[in-house]
């Protein structure tokens, strides 16, 4: 049964903000993974809603807070419907507080996703003395809490709210799903910049009181060729078309324009045709900032305050995508937009590193894993534990770009299991598409074998407490469709091999006839990487002993037998045809000598064994 999660939210796409966004892609993915995620947030149901999200209306805002007078029934009815084994509440979020009055509630393990501290505002006194209310409750609920997750490393370490609680806080940034590719609307759709402009900005967010949008207006009005759009809505619009008006000379056209709230579509056209995205925030409550990840996807430079605190100015040094400008100084931004105005090579080599790390550390994926890790400790009895404790996937790679995206595809949908790729410095785009495809992927530093590559895989899964795994070396023959059979013949075997027999050429067949009469195993491929080992035959495979060799071939079923594995072996069809790129039947020379030094091998081991039997008759 699978792993039950309830999201309580503040709102949910098509509400564009960026905890909105973040919240849909981690539910997305959670359910991708096989976790049955659900999500309660404000707002009206929409026709096109999935059964899984559940939006409550809002009968007004008081302090930018949504008020929703049933909540905390639609609450009480969600958790006797999802019946859910984590109660996930995303904060800041006045909602999420009917939690503590709720008995089912208490009853469920609780994590929170930290995505911003409610910020005591030196701009708005309305926040500071609203949040002098809230913010018992909100400590109740972090004492509540067994886990809290923080976006970024500055952010926890600043936020007065965490710090009582640091000892159940762990940081783990946000991410955006990278599998689909943004939606984009016609050219004609989106509002464009003019067809003088030297260089083309972009800024996108509520038109409130923290954003900083009249830093950017004042600073763009002076300066020449450049032109700032500003997507969203909000309460400032009237001061800020105010404020555009003033800071415009008589008689020109106005620098900056509003546009507006915008579509998904719309947002990420103006994304992928500026030339450089701004954000001015001067509060941390501006915390991580998704837009940022949003413009790195798009391979758009992105010029930041380097507000202390917050987690925005990390996000762009740790992705080398952009540069840092003092919060609330005007001529510093000004002079900063000027050098990126002359500096197209710079603009682009920030694009590149932006995109190039927003695969790496802020895709979607990593962001599931780490969740869903602390999921499974605080849900002990969950399904999703028998799904670790059980079944992992160990794929070998090297230079395997051309099928890894459909190989993992196809595993996700024939098993519900964790893929590990255990990559052998490849120089093609192979782990940027198994992550990309929601792997994990490891790099080890020395070269491999496929049968080390996989040895590494297998000690990954014993540390982690997997009781069994299939292996498969992309380089040799397997068929991701017979996945289910080799499961099946698992039933009564340590260790369960596949065996092609459309694929053994007569040289192959010759050989392996004389391995069986030399080592009286009874297989027909000795090297076959499509295998299934559970818990006994994992530990033998991994030993010192089993290290020692290049191939999981003689030497590791020899040791295999000597400790008591059972060993079937099972004829799979191969459905797909495939490229056989293992190197021991690449040549004769190659044959002829494994043939030699598999001999040696078997004749010594059966020296061996006898010698072993004779000093325990002895004895």
């Amino acid at each position: 049964m699978a792993l039950r999660v309830l999201h309580v939210g503040k709102f949910f796409p098509p509400y564009l903000g960026g905890m909105e966004v973040f919240l849909a892609d981690l539910i997305q993915e959670q359910r991708r993974q096989g976790i049955d995620a659900h999500a309660l947030v404000h707002g009206d149901p929409l026709p096109g809603d999935p059964e899984w999200v559940q939006r409550v209306t809002v009968q007004f805002n008081l302090v930018y807070a949504p008020m929703a007078l049933g909540f905390r029934q639609a609450l009480g009815s969600a958790i006797e419907r999802v019946k859910p084994d984590i109660l996930h509440l995303h904060m800041p979020n006045n909602s999420a507080l009917w939690a503590l009055t709720l008995p089912s509630a208490r009853k469920v393990p609780w994590v929170v996703h930290w995505h911003s501290d409610v910020v005591v505002s030196n701009i708005k006194w309305s926040v500071a003395l609203a949040y002098m209310l809230y913010r018992p409750f909100e400590q109740a609920l972090l004492e509540r809490a067994q886990q809290v997750f923080a976006t970024s490393p500055p952010y926890l370490k600043a936020s007065a709210a965490l710090r009582p609680w640091r000892s159940k806080c762990e940081v783990v940034p946000l991410g955006i799903n990278l599998r689909s590719t943004p939606p984009t609307a016609l050219v004609t759709d989106t509002p464009q910049w003019r067809a003088d402009t030297q260089l083309k900005l972009l800024s996108i967010g509520r038109l409130t009181y923290y954003k900083g949008f009249e830093t950017l207006i004042r600073a763009v009005s002076t300066l020449p060729g450049v032109e700032l759009l500003i997507a969203g809505e909000g309460e400032l619009r009237d001061t800020l078309e105010a404020l555009i008006q003033s800071n415009t000379p008589h008689g020109t056209t106005p620098a900056v324009r509003l546009l507006g709230a915008v579509d998904d579509a719309q947002k990420h056209a103006l994304l992928a045709e500026c030339d450089l995205f701004c954000l001015a925030s001067r509060e941390r409550t501006e915390a991580f900032g998704i837009v940022l990840l949003e413009a790195m996807q798009h391979a758009r430079p992105c010029l930041v305050t380097d507000l202390p605190g917050s987690g925005m100015p990390w996000v762009v040094a740790h992705a080398h995508c952009g540069l840092h400008v003092p919060f609330e100084d005007i001529d510093a931004w000004r002079s900063t937009i000027a050098r990126l105005q002359h500096d197209p090579a710079l603009r682009n080599r920030l694009g590149q590193n932006g995109q190039k790390a927003l695969h790496q550390h802020f895709s979607i994926g990593p962001c599931e894993r780490a969740t869903a890790r602390h999921y499974r400790g605080l849900a002990p009895g969950s399904g999703i534990i028998a799904a670790r404790q059980g079944l992992m996937v160990v794929i070998s790679t090297r230079n395997n770009a051309a099928d890894i995206a459909q190989l993992l595809q196809r595993v996700r949908t024939l098993v519900n299991a964790p893929v590990l790729v255990v990559d052998n410095r490849s120089t093609d785009a192979t782990c940027h598409l198994a992550e990309q495809h929601g792997a994990r992927v490891l790099r080890p530093l020395l070269a491999m074998t496929p049968w080390g590559s996989l040895q590494t895989g297998i000690r990954h899964a014993l540390a982690q407490g997997y009781a069994s795994v299939v292996t498969i070396d992309a380089e040799g023959r397997y068929e991701v469709e017979e996945l289910p059979t080799l499961l099946a013949a698992g039933d009564n075997s340590d260790m369960v091999a596949a065996y092609f027999a459309a694929r053994n050429s007569l040289p192959r067949r010759a050989a392996w006839q004389w391995l069986r009469w030399v080592t009286g195993l009874r297989l027909r491929d000795f090297v076959s990487g499509f295998r299934l080992y559970n818990r006994a035959a994992m530990q033998v495979a991994s030993s010192a002993d089993a290290t020692l060799l290049d191939y999981q071939d003689i030497g590791t079923l020899l040791l295999m037998r000597r400790e008591g594995i059972r060993i079937t072996e099972v004829a799979l069809a191969m459905h797909t045809p495939k490229i056989d790129r293992s190197k021991i039947f690449r040549s004769w020379a190659n044959a002829l000598r494994y043939m030699a030094v598999s001999s040696l091998l078997s004749i010594a081991h059966g020296r061996h064994a006898s010698a072993a039997r004779e000093v325990t008759k002895s004895s």
